[in-house]
């Protein structure tokens, strides 16, 4: 069963963080989904990773292309994500899926801290996945760093 990370943004740019979780999960030899709910959005972080600069190159590809089941890393708007990923990665207050506590290593939830509808958005996550028995842990940005929070 998979485990729900949290992490909340309050001061780094989401592309920011999203390359550096990346960049984590390919160390690890996981294959990740990122989905979001904005076309636009998923469009504009195809653009960003190809310049991201988390030390290291980000494969990725953004869904609807003839190799999105040889991604590493898929851009997405569907729970059902061609490249069979190990972590999915919400973002833009993209839901939980019921796949998503099946996923072999983890999903995490990249929320907007400042914006109350992704704050409260995060909190009914939070819910969800507790409620079913998945291990949640939130981690929070502070001076720089991801620090733990809380984990249930």
């Amino acid at each position: 069963m998979a485990e729900v990370y949290f992490y909340q943004l309050s001061r780094q740019p989401l592309v920011e963080a999203l390359a550096q979780l990346l960049a984590r999960a390919l160390q690890n030899g996981w294959r990740v989904a990122v989905r979001g709910t904005d076309p636009v959005q998923l469009a504009s972080l195809d653009s960003a990773l190809w310049t991201a600069e988390a030390g290291s190159f980000l494969p990725h590809g953004l869904a609807g292309g003839a190799q999105d089941a040889d991604q590493p890393i898929l851009l997405t708007l569907s729970p059902q994500a061609a490249n069979q990923p190990h972590c999915v990665m919400l973002i833009d207050s993209a839901a939980l899926d019921a796949t998503d506590f099946s996923l072999p290593e983890r999903t995490c939830v990249i929320f907007d801290g400042n914006d109350p509808a992704s704050l409260e958005n995060a909190r009914a996550q939070w819910r969800q996945a507790t409620d079913c028995g998945t291990r949640a842990v939130y981690w929070a940005e502070e001076h720089g760093k991801w620090l733990k929070k809380a984990e249930r």
